[in-house]
């Protein structure tokens, strides 16, 4: 056996253990926590409306998931948040692309998309709900607002961090600006949009459940609101549970496509 074969199977065989730990990992924590929570409940004698045992959240669970109300609470907010990330995407992506070939218009625009992230995503909604006619539509907005930044500085940098020398030689091979765009800057600069469309819609997630929250509506974030006024803890924990896995699906999803994508993989 050559070294070289011998060395590609020990890399091979601790790919194989690293995909097995990323799998079992998470799951042995989540035993631990578990197995910590139980513990907390059940010897700590902590009041049930501080913090309810597990077998109370499955109860809840069974309760809120058997009732006609729940489903179009989240139904909602998943439709906010992905109408809100597609808003997001679309002005942030062709702005990304405006501003990396406008340097004027990247130096006069940064300072102020540096101090938009300091405004909090609670204060703004009650001004989108005095501006915008709907609870829907300011909702959406609001998660639009969430979505913009990332996707957008992802993108800035993966254009930011293309290699002169291969745009240099497809213009000189005569591509005009359009090509440029369609065939070599858009798909290099994919695996960095993709990443900032997974952490975009995680916060799109975020931002829908604070706009119902203050501003109502029909999702999660009103459900929780009626759980806090009932002091139902044990629903309230069922509802973050939920959004928490909605958002670690909908992340996951995005990277499984991004990981099977023919063009991300080729770049």
């Amino acid at each position: 056996m050559s070294f070289s074969s011998a060395n590609a199977k020990t890399v091979v065989s601790r790919r194989d253990t690293l995909g097995i730990f990323d799998i079992f990992a998470p799951i042995v924590f989540g035993l631990v926590l578990l197995g910590a929570w139980i513990a907390v409940t059940t010897l700590g004698k902590i009041p049930a409306f501080i913090l309810p045992t597990p077998q109370a959240v499955v109860r809840a669970a069974m309760e809120l998931f058997a009732s006609a109300t729940f489903w179009p609470y989240l139904g909602n907010t998943l439709a906010e948040a992905i109408a809100g990330t597609v808003l997001g995407l679309v002005v942030s992506l062709p702005l990304a692309f405006t501003i990396h070939h406008l340097p004027w218009l990247n130096a006069a625009v940064q300072p102020f998309l540096g101090a938009s992230q300091a405004v909090p995503a609670v204060a703004l909604a009650p001004l989108l709900l005095i501006w915008l006619p709907a609870s829907f539509l300011a909702i959406v907005v609001l998660c639009a607002i969430m979505v913009f930044f990332p996707i957008l500085v992802s993108t800035t940098v993966g254009l930011r961090h293309l290699e002169g020398h291969i745009l240099e030689a497809a213009m000189l091979d005569g591509a005009d600006t359009w090509q440029l765009l369609k065939y070599m800057e858009l798909p290099l600069v994919l695996p960095g949009l993709m990443g900032g469309i997974r952490n975009g819609i995680t916060l799109s997630i975020t931002g829908a459940v604070v706009g119902e929250m203050v501003i109502g509506g029909h999702g999660m974030g009103t459900l929780i609101t009626l759980q806090s006024h009932n002091v139902d803890t044990s629903g309230m924990f069922v509802s973050l549970f939920t959004i928490c896995t909605l958002a670690a699906g909908i992340y996951l999803a995005v990277y499984r496509l991004e990981r099977h994508s023919k063009t991300v993989n080729a770049v």
